[in-house]
């Protein structure tokens, strides 16, 4: 009895051992994973995740940043719908978006599609178009009072060199909005021309090739090739434009502040005046979280329809 048992146990030994080394081995894999990844977690942690909790936390009390808060449940978020400055900073930012997206994108692909041929100096043009990412968005704003200022700028010099009228960038509303549009264009141009430009090429030039043969011209294949097959490149820049410009606030705080008359005031730059202006932290982390939900409703159609696409796919 005993020589028919003992092969058995040995048998069932081994593929024990063999199942302790392999959880041995991914348990040390994972702890390199997370020593990796650690540091990391703790910083989002620590300067993203904890803000936003306190953040939430916030926006249902009321406190003038000194002293102890009062807990006031909804009343921050019931505020905002009676709030008319409120509703204004929202429109202003809808205006801001539904006007910069189009013509970030639109400029994005139609110089993605000049530098992508043989142009002359491409490579210098490139880095011309994505110079101004590299800047800081304050440095950025600095730039445009230069350009934009009321009395002596660069733009209303050159007006009144060919004998044109000086336009009021600070004092009136359109032209400030006109204005920050301007800026915040320049300013994204480059990276909807350098998304589009990684699209464009993995295009197959035999897919032209075959357009040129059936007759199309240079429109028929920008209109029939290139924007389909740039389809992924548009809605991922779609998405992250939308976002961007509910976020806008550095360019919009330096060139105007929100002004004249809360004209050029959108979500974010209302936010910052309740929160650290008028100290008013619980109203402002209120319009806070609602800027926060609305760029997680955006960022989930994006990952969405990017995971659906990808399934398909």
């Amino acid at each position: 009895m005993t020589a028919v048992t003992a092969p058995v146990r040995e048998g069932a030994a081994a593929p024990s051992r063999a199942g302790a080394a392999r959880r041995k081995a991914r348990l040390r894999e994972s702890l390199t994973g997370w020593a990796f990844a650690g540091p990391n977690l703790i910083l989002l942690s620590l300067f993203l995740f904890v803000p936003i909790v306190w953040a939430v936390g916030l926006s249902f009390q009321e406190t003038q940043g000194f002293g102890p808060a009062e807990w006031v449940g909804l009343d921050n978020y019931a505020r905002m719908m009676t709030d008319p400055v409120f509703w204004q900073s929202l429109a202003n930012t809808v205006v801001f978006t539904l006007i910069t997206v189009p013509i970030d994108m639109a400029a994005g692909l139609g110089l993605a599609v000049l530098l992508n041929s043989v142009l002359p100096a491409r490579g210098i043009w490139r880095t011309i178009i994505v110079l101004p990412m590299v800047i800081s968005g304050v440095a950025s704003g600095m730039i445009a009072v230069i350009l934009f200022y009321e009395s002596n700028g660069l733009i209303n010099k050159l007006l009144e060199a060919v004998g044109l009228q000086p336009i009021a960038w600070q004092s009136e509303p359109v032209p400030a909005m006109v204005s920050v549009i301007i800026a915040a264009v320049w300013l994204r141009v480059g990276f909807n021309m350098i998304i589009y430009l990684a699209g464009l090429q993995g295009i197959s030039p035999e897919l032209y090739e075959a357009g040129r043969i059936d007759g199309a011209n240079r429109w028929q294949q920008f209109r029939s090739i290139t924007v389909p097959l740039v389809g992924p490149s548009t809605f991922f820049l779609l998405i992250m434009n939308v976002i961007a410009s509910f976020q806008v606030f550095d360019l919009i705080f330096v060139m105007t502040g929100g002004g004249p008359g809360n004209s050029t005031s959108v979500l974010v730059t209302y936010a910052y005046r309740n929160g650290f202006q008028i100290r008013e932290p619980g109203y402002g982390a209120a319009i806070g979280i609602v800027i926060l939900i609305i760029t997680l409703v955006f960022t989930f159609i994006q990952w969405k329809t990017s995971r659906t696409r990808d399934m398909v796919e």
